[in-house]
């Protein structure tokens, strides 16, 4: 059964190929996700609009999947609820309990996960 597919803005986007961001982007690609990445640097990357913020980014968002340093969340926080995503995800080493429980005050859902691994193993639902 195939799931629908998701509107998730990869905050942290990157064109570099090494890095974990950039994997996510191609990884939701591959997965049939509408990818919007999110960074205040101009990206190289063929075939998507990169947005320099979340408030500049067009809804619905599904999903807010994080790579950025978790100080740098605090200044996000207000345009995260402001997009009114479905959930949030908290990558590895972008744990924040504080605004995790503030997203969820807010209603939003929030994990801490690996977008790679919820996609490999089929859990990004």
């Amino acid at each position: 059964m195939n799931k629908l597919p998701q509107r998730v803005a990869v905050v942290g986007a990157s064109d570099n190929p090494e890095r974990y961001a950039h994997r996510a982007l191609v990884m939701l690609q591959e997965h049939g996700h509408i990818v919007l990445p999110v960074s205040p640097k101009p990206l190289q990357l063929p075939g998507l609009i990169t947005f320099p913020d979340l408030p500049s980014t067009p809804p619905p968002i599904d999903t807010v999947t994080l790579y950025v340093n978790p100080r740098l969340l605090e200044t996000l926080a207000d345009g995260i609820i402001a997009a009114k995503p479905r959930r949030v995800i908290f990558n590895p080493g972008t744990e924040h309990p504080d605004l995790a429980r503030r997203f969820r005050e807010a209603g939003i859902e929030t994990m801490e996960a690996c977008t790679l691994v919820l996609l490999s193993t089929g859990q990004f639902g």
